[in-house]
């Protein structure tokens, strides 16, 4: 089954570069703490942050490179002070077990936005229906300062370029 499809065209206004992002209930996952479900605000409120996208745990091209590069490259986010967070549309004990199997160090934050809020309100959801998977993210990564997006990047359908670890490195204000 793939894991990219191709976005829906319903999808409403996406986010843009100097906007603000919005405050909506999610559930994080760092580590080994339990489950925190909170909102948004406090996640981005006063600290530089990369957020990806990723259609779904645990399918191929995701846990295969996409979050993998992330884990790789953390340690380098760290050293030009951004915190990195991942966001799916799935449940927050499928998230939490990705987490786990994919060994995600403490700080790298997997976002699980079970009823795709979040991920609506951002505009970057798709729909995939057609493999079973409803509706989902697309693949997407941006940079945000307090809560205001500085730089974003979608993936076109089947790839994974503009939107890894190493192009968001590259793109990170110096």
């Amino acid at each position: 089954m793939p894991d990219v499809v191709t976005p829906s065209v319903d999808t409403l206004m996406t986010i843009q570069t100097g906007q603000a992002l919005p405050d909506m209930p999610i559930a994080v996952i760092d580590g080994d703490a339990d489950i925190q479900r909170i909102t948004t605000a406090p996640l981005f409120a006063d600290r530089k942050v990369v957020l990806f996208g990723v259609p779904g745990a645990f399918t191929p091209t995701c846990s295969e490179r996409h979050l993998p590069g992330y884990v790789r490259h953390y340690e380098a986010f760290k050293t030009h002070g951004v915190d990195v967070y991942c966001l799916a549309v799935n449940d927050a004990y499928v998230m939490k077990a990705w987490a786990l199997s994919q060994h995600v160090p403490a700080g790298l934050k997997l976002l699980a936005d079970g009823n795709a809020a979040f991920t609506r309100a951002l505009g970057l959801e798709m729909d995939g229906t057609a493999y079973g998977m409803g509706v989902r993210s697309r693949r997407f990564s941006l940079y945000a300062e307090n809560g205001v997006v500085k730089s974003l990047h979608i993936e076109s359908p089947g790839e994974l370029r503009v939107t890894t670890a190493e192009a968001m490195l590259e793109t990170l204000p110096q």
